[in-house]
């Protein structure tokens, strides 16, 4: 059986009016090889409104990426909205509750976190962070968020840039995007 392709670090912040989507540009295969370094897994989306980034395996992002774009453009860009419909049919589908991906939506005012299992979840604190570094950015961001004055751009990059010295599956080549 092939080994899935996966592995990325997507972090998230909103402050100071901004909010900002982050991701890094690695894909693997497995544990231990680099299949790409510098894919695009942060994205513009409904006419440049809405930011998206996703991770998980790389096929199963794609699908629910455009699923969720499909819903935006049903509910008008309500992202709220879009999500929770995502998400319940993402539940409810046997196709789709079988993929393995998560994603972080964003616009203008608002962010929000999606899973596989179904969660719309608002982050607490202004910051969050899916993938294989996640957990890495998310404590970057938030000792950032909490002890400097940084911009929200700022506090993503530098985020995602310690995630990648800690974690093999993020690397430095980001694509960062303001909703």
């Amino acid at each position: 059986m092939a080994e899935s392709i996966k592995g990325t670090t997507i972090c998230a912040v909103k402050r100071y009016g901004k909010i900002v989507v982050a991701g890094d540009g690695q894909v693997t295969q497995g544990q231990s090889v680099v299949m790409k370094g510098n894919a695009v897994k942060v994205r513009r989306i409904y006419d440049g409104k809405v930011v998206i980034g996703f991770a998980g395996t790389v096929a199963d992002a794609f699908t629910l990426a455009e699923k969720f774009e499909e819903k935006l453009q049903k509910y008008s860009g309500n992202l709220l909205r879009s999500a929770v419909e995502l998400a319940q049919m993402w539940r409810r589908d046997r196709a789709m509750n079988k993929l393995e991906a998560m994603m972080i939506v964003a616009d203008a005012n608002d962010m929000y976190l999606l899973s596989g299992i179904g969660d719309v979840i608002e982050p607490e604190g202004g910051v969050c962070a899916i993938g294989s570094g996640g957990n890495y950015a998310l404590a970057a961001a938030k000792a950032l968020y909490n002890n400097t004055d940084m911009s929200a751009r700022e506090i993503a990059e530098k985020s995602l840039l310690i995630a990648s010295e800690i974690c093999v599956y993020t690397n430095g080549n980001l694509t960062i995007e303001e909703a």
